[in-house]
């Protein structure tokens, strides 16, 4: 493992003022493992972390920095979509330092190369072999987690012969921290709407991986998004016809995720409370009649981000993969 006379893993934040910055921060100030050398913002260059993440007063005093070190071992990339590859084509970064990317500039294949730099998926359900020998890891997006999750083990069988039907709802958190019309609490108090039906971004990448394991599924994913009147987290109801027993279901569900820390499977009624503030995702899986339905629920911020960006730095260098993420759900 790279790393410090401390052993510790040294970690350089780009972006640490947003929100996925921010969880970043939350995260790795407490991993027993990593030593974080710089946190980057060029609008709070000099300013305590504390100023903006009014959390963290009493927990660092580590400032913001306009500068970059290359005295470190990994570079979280906490920036918006289109700004990390703008960073790339301006910033040279040595080969030995291992990038993990927030944003979705480089999580299809045919962008997963850039420069001379390669990008693997990083969603260690799908990819934790790849992911443990990376240079660079693309992390997933929010919605992608949390659909692919409850869609890989009939992926995995080929059992997915029929169109997909998805009705998802998510925080306001997942808008990002820059204001718009939809994200003021004005509009999101006591409001819900529908938002890129049909054609959410995320669907290429969710695509692109039920496809690496069942490679002739060309079927319809019917998705509709909800902004949701509560600050994090995403519920999906996920449903599609299946000749599966209840009983077969589940097991196949288990059987598929028995090695994952974080992804767990119930027949029993879930709720976001069980999963915001954790790195988990839970899967409801029961059949009814002739449809599969699968609820699969997340933190939005956690492991649809920034908890899952610190899982695959925990592979990448060989930690215990729950290092920094036995965080405790907020229950009530």
């Amino acid at each position: 493992m790279t790393g410090s006379t401390l052993n510790k893993v040294r970690a350089g934040i780009i972006g640490g003022a947003g929100y996925t910055g921010g969880e970043m921060l939350r995260i790795l100030i407490n991993h027993p493992n990593v030593e974080i050398i710089f946190v980057h913002s060029n609008s709070n260059t000099g300013n305590h972390v504390y100023e903006v993440h009014t959390d963290l007063f009493g927990d660092t005093n580590l400032r913001f920095t306009g500068e970059l070190s290359f005295a470190i071992d990994v570079l979280f990339l906490c920036v918006g979509h289109g700004d990390a590859k703008k960073f790339l084509e301006t910033t040279e970064i040595p080969d030995h330092i291992k990038i993990i990317d927030l944003s979705q500039d480089f999580r299809l294949s045919q962008n997963s190369k850039f420069k001379n730099k390669s990008f693997v998926y990083g969603l260690p359900e799908l990819n934790r072999e790849q992911i443990k020998t990376a240079q660079n890891i693309a992390n997933p997006g929010c919605f992608a987690s949390c659909l692919q999750l409850g869609l890989l083990p009939l992926a995995s069988k080929n059992l997915l012969s029929n169109e997909v039907h998805v009705a998802a709802t998510t925080g306001s958190t997942g808008a990002g921290q820059s204001l718009a019309a939809t994200s003021h609490f004005t509009w999101r108090n006591d409001n819900l709407s529908v938002y890129k039906a049909f054609n959410h971004q995320h669907l290429n990448e969710i695509g692109q991986s039920l496809n690496q394991l069942q490679a002739n599924f060309k079927q319809a994913i019917n998705f509709i998004p909800y902004r949701g009147d509560f600050t994090r987290g995403i519920i999906a109801s996920i449903y599609t016809d299946s000749d599966l027993s209840a009983v077969a279901a589940f097991k196949l569900y288990q059987d598929y995720y028995a090695d994952q820390p974080f992804t767990h499977v119930t027949d029993r009624n879930i709720d976001l409370k069980q999963v915001v503030n954790t790195n988990k995702c839970f899967l409801q899986v029961t059949k009814h009649e002739g449809k599969l339905l699968i609820v699969s629920i997340l933190d939005n911020l956690l492991k649809g981000a920034s908890g899952q960006a610190v899982q695959n730095m925990n592979l990448l260098f060989g930690l215990d993969e729950r290092a920094g993420l036995r965080l405790k759900a907020a229950a009530f």
